[in-house]
């Protein structure tokens, strides 16, 4: 007794979630990752163009705070180690810490980068500590 298609089993993948729409005509998922892309120009251009999705506002006001708190803390370090390696000896030791201190910064900048992209495309809201969560406070005001 064979069995005809009707009788078999049917599995239809999950689609993840509904897809809402973005202003910019762009999945949420494309959309959230591209606003990580150029750090925080896209992340403005993003926050600017986009009115529907707060999935991707999310993501593009995340990338705007990582970016510029990351920016600002690499400029602090070079700054405190060119005034620390005036100092003879102790302050080349220092400011040579600082310095390693700033591109191990600029290694976790690039990791990070990667996984909020990898994040934003797996339709996840990942939240960096303290700026995620003062982001999604924002964006949920704008959204009231």
């Amino acid at each position: 007794m064979t069995q005809g298609p009707e009788s078999a089993p049917t599995h239809t993948p999950d689609p993840g979630p509904p897809d809402t729409g973005t202003s910019t005509g762009l999945a949420p998922n494309v959309s959230g990752a591209l606003a990580y892309l150029l750090g925080p120009i896209t992340g403005i251009l993003f926050l600017l163009l986009e009115k529907k999705s707060n999935f991707v506002r999310f993501h593009a006001a995340q990338s705007i705070g990582i970016f510029v708190v990351l920016f600002g803390l690499s400029i602090v370090l070079g700054v405190l180690s060119a005034i620390l390696t005036a100092i003879p000896v102790l302050g080349w030791i220092i400011g040579i810490v600082f310095f390693l201190l700033s591109l191990l910064i600029g290694l976790g900048g690039f990791i990070l980068w990667i996984f909020l992209m990898f994040q934003a495309f797996q339709h996840k809201e990942w939240e960096f500590p303290w700026v995620g969560r003062e982001v999604r406070k924002m964006i949920l005001k704008q959204s009231v």
